[in-house]
């Protein structure tokens, strides 16, 4: 499948000429590694019409302030998150020199141990990662702070967290990042969430709730925790990129791919013969069970965010950028 849509033409940012270079700039760098990668080849095409722009525009919001920009990218499970960023990040750095630092909210998630201690003093439903709540938020602050500070010599330590056994690594394999970065992404499916008005808790919306949160007592905390540390968070983001998934039934299926390949690469890195239990690859039935503890905020950031996000590109059902939706003004970067 082509390109469905473009980048539109009153946000294009510096000269045809500095976009052209980019563009074959990121196609070299692409270039041994597309076919690795396993991406729609249409994605070549994709970047002269949507990527490269966005990264012009992205590289545009940088040189109208001084420091870092900090950068959050939004969208459900699923909806491709990580790949964005690992494609804007090789475009601003080989196509606008920039030097790019990211991490995802999932890697603040706490402890298993954390967590289970929060499901016996809170509620139950507080032991599975994902929802406001089960993250490190002072953690995320210190580390945004620390690389929006940073000099020559600051050493930014950026925590691990292993899905498939459901904790988060030692620090020992934790991320460094050396010195300072002109462009800081956060990723994460809930990350520039507002929280919802305490009426539009009241009734149940799907079975989760209805059968292991009858009082509603999880869904307030979680809201709480959205409306007060995360919002400390959330506020130093600086350009908002939501990913907005066509419906839930979507969010369901390319979550499950994503567990397929988590799957596959268990089975390629652990022998065949050792125990998986303690692995935690979930079958379609847990990931339905699983996608419901995230389904009251996604559907209320599909309602609400695109409204407000700076960029906000709507996927269709085959997983193909549709529509780009822009918010912030910009002045000309040309």
């Amino acid at each position: 499948m082509g390109v469905i849509t473009r980048w539109p033409q009153h946000q294009l940012c510096l000269s045809d000429n500095e976009r052209a270079a980019a563009v074959a700039a990121v196609e070299r760098a692409f270039a041994s590694t597309l076919e690795s990668l396993k991406v729609d080849i249409g994605l070549v095409d994709m970047f002269e019409a949507i990527y490269v722009p966005l990264g012009a525009w992205l590289a545009c919001q940088k040189q109208q302030k001084s420091g870092p920009l900090v950068m959050g990218i939004n969208g459900a499970q699923g909806a491709g998150k990580s790949t964005l960023f690992n494609l804007l990040e090789v475009i601003l750095t080989e196509g606008f020199g920039l030097k790019v630092v990211g991490f995802s909210i999932d890697d603040l998630y706490k402890t298993y141990d954390e967590r289970r201690e929060l499901s016996e003093t809170v509620h139950p439903l507080l032991r599975t990662r994902g929802v406001p709540g089960t993250h490190d938020v002072d953690l995320g602050i210190d580390i945004l702070n620390s690389l929006i500070a940073s000099d020559e010599n600051t050493i930014t330590k950026i925590p691990v967290f292993d899905k498939s056994t459901d904790d988060r690594c030692q620090a020992a394999v934790w991320q460094e990042w050396i010195g300072p970065a002109d462009v800081i992404v956060l990723e994460g499916w809930c990350v520039g969430a507002d929280p919802q008005e305490p009426e539009q808790l009241a009734k149940a919306i799907n079975d989760l709730e209805s059968e292991q949160d009858t009082a509603g007592l999880w869904r307030e905390y979680v809201n709480a925790q959205l409306a007060g540390p995360y919002q400390e968070l959330f506020s130093m983001i600086e350009v908002l990129v939501m990913l907005k998934v066509p419906s839930m039934d979507a969010v369901f299926e390319w979550r499950s791919l994503q567990e397929k390949k988590l799957a596959e690469r268990v089975k390629y890195i652990y022998d065949t013969q050792q125990p998986t239990e303690h692995l935690r690859i979930m079958n379609e039935e847990q990931i339905q069970r699983f996608i419901q503890h995230y389904e009251r905020l996604t559907r209320h950031m599909l309602e609400e965010m695109p409204s407000r996000a700076d960029v906000t590109l709507c996927l269709n059902n085959n997983h193909k950028i549709a529509e780009i939706k822009i918010n912030k003004p910009l002045q000309s970067c040309n």
